[in-house]
């Protein structure tokens, strides 16, 4: 069976720091001579890793183009690699540099220079997920029933990401970092705007100008890190504290054991900060997060990867052809890089209403950037036996929440494991003749995977190339 090697580069511009891998994914269609192809990688070499850089800014709100432009060239110079020769990759740009005025211009400007990219500009929940992904922690958590916290620390959020049986069961952000605070010979130089809010209680903030070595900056760190265990813990219920960044956390289950990923966390287990002078906080969290008494009541586990937990690109994993009984609007296709969302049913209590709604009120805060909404498709996987009154009620839930914010450049996308789509579509075609609707079924995705659907075949069928986020591990 033949093989093929395709060339892949990963691109992670975060809020201190950027950083960039080349890889070679080599491809293999697994599946029989008759049967629809389905292409995987059966291999993955790294040929290149960038240094970890401080991401460059022109000034606080925007980032400078031109110097990452340069350091991703200068990457392809060192990897011996065109830009002409990478087929599939991902720019991942998150933290604050996710909110900057430029942030997309910024990624969609290298898109288009420096090879064929899934482009993501990932919000803090995201964040976590892929986050999760890079440290191995939500593949860990597919063998244990176990729920896990894995808490990715950079320069200026904690994301935290739980999970158990491999997926995603909730999500929370607060401003925890290791630049929340930075040092400049033996002085602070510059104090974030959550660590200044944390302060307004304060009777003597600390400002900058002072020594370093001041005792008000350990304080800070402590109550950094005290909120990092209060939400662990599930003690977080104010919505208006000031290091909470968006909303409180979602999981409903106690969390049993921790993984911390990110730069903070290269300092925690590989002890990496002694052998570098930082001069921010990081390395000071490091060690009060892991000498913390209530943290240590949790079971720690490894991460795969800790600071280069870096995407290595979007490795086209499988290219699935979707089911004959499908239901979709040609007009709308094709359609690149839609991100895609679980939708869990449960298999008793059928209350596809709320269901609905929660999915998309998630995905909405998973995908969407500053309010500005993203198409995604909705992904049933384990239907229950639907009968037709079931069909209708599942189908008015859809159109309840997704029919008003449709148009022909955000269709109403299902995704269905099983045979359903032509039912369903056909069903939401009749309560509602002028939405935009794809409805396609037999395909496997997860939440965090990335879908191509393409132009209808002769056969009635669509081509679905669904790209999944990989990682190199050491």
């Amino acid at each position: 069976m033949k093989t093929e090697k395709i060339y892949s580069a990963g691109i992670d511009i975060g809020t201190s720091t950027t950083k960039m891998v080349v890889s070679s994914f080599l491809l293999k269609n697994v599946a029989g001579v008759t049967h629809v192809p389905r292409i995987e990688i059966i291999e993955k070499t790294v040929l290149h890793q960038s240094p970890i850089i401080k991401t460059p800014f022109i000034n606080k709100e925007i980032i400078d183009m031109e110097k990452i432009e340069q350091f991703i060239f200068q990457q392809y110079q060192l990897a011996q690699i065109s830009p002409a020769d990478i087929s599939t990759g991902a720019i991942i740009i998150t933290g604050e540099s996710a909110t900057k005025e430029n942030a997309s211009e910024v990624v969609h400007a290298i898109s288009d220079t420096a090879g064929h990219f899934l482009v993501a500009t990932a919000g803090p929940d995201l964040e976590g997920i892929i986050a999760a992904k890079g440290a191995g922690t939500l593949q860990q958590s597919k063998n244990t029933a176990k729920v896990i916290a894995n808490i990715d620390i950079g320069g200026g959020t904690a994301n935290i990401a739980v999970m158990q049986f491999g997926e995603v069961i909730g999500t929370c952000t607060l401003h925890v970092g290791g630049r929340l605070i930075e040092f400049h010979n033996g002085m602070v130089q510059s104090i974030s705007p959550p660590i200044m809010k944390l302060m307004e209680k304060w009777s003597k903030p600390l400002k900058v100008g002072d020594s370093a070595e001041d005792v008000r900056v350990i304080q800070l760190i402590q109550e950094m890190v005290d909120i990092v265990t209060m939400t662990l813990s599930g003690q977080l219920t104010d919505e208006q504290h000031p290091l909470l960044l968006g909303h409180l956390p979602t999981w409903d289950k106690p969390v049993e054991a921790v993984v911390f990923s990110g730069g903070v966390a290269a300092c925690i287990y590989e002890n990496e900060c002694t052998n570098r002078q930082y001069d921010d906080i990081g390395e000071k969290l490091a060690k009060s997060l892991f000498q913390h008494e209530q943290l240590q009541s949790f079971l720690w586990l490894k991460p795969e990867e800790t600071a280069r937990a870096t995407v290595t690109g979007a490795g086209t994993q499988t290219t699935e052809i979707s089911g004959a009984t499908i239901q979709v609007d040609a007009e709308v296709l094709p359609l690149k890089n839609v991100p895609v969302f679980n939708c869990h049913m449960d298999t008793n209590s059928k209350e596809f209403d709320n269901t609905v709604k929660t999915a998309v009120e998630r995905a909405d805060a998973l995908f969407s950037i500053q309010e500005n909404r993203s198409p995604f498709a909705l992904y049933f996987s384990q239907s229950p036996y639907l009968s037709f009154q079931d069909v209708h009620a599942l189908c008015q839930a859809i159109l309840k929440h997704l029919a008003t914010r449709s148009s022909k450049e955000m269709p109403i996308i299902i995704v269905i494991q099983s045979d359903y789509a032509k039912v369903i579509g056909q069903t939401i075609r009749a309560i509602n003749q002028t939405v935009p609707i794809i409805c396609i079924d037999q395909i496997k995705v997860e939440t965090g995977d990335y879908i191509d659907i393409g132009e209808v075949l002769p056969s009635g069928v669509v081509p679905v190339v669904v790209k999944t986020l990989a990682f190199h591990s050491k």
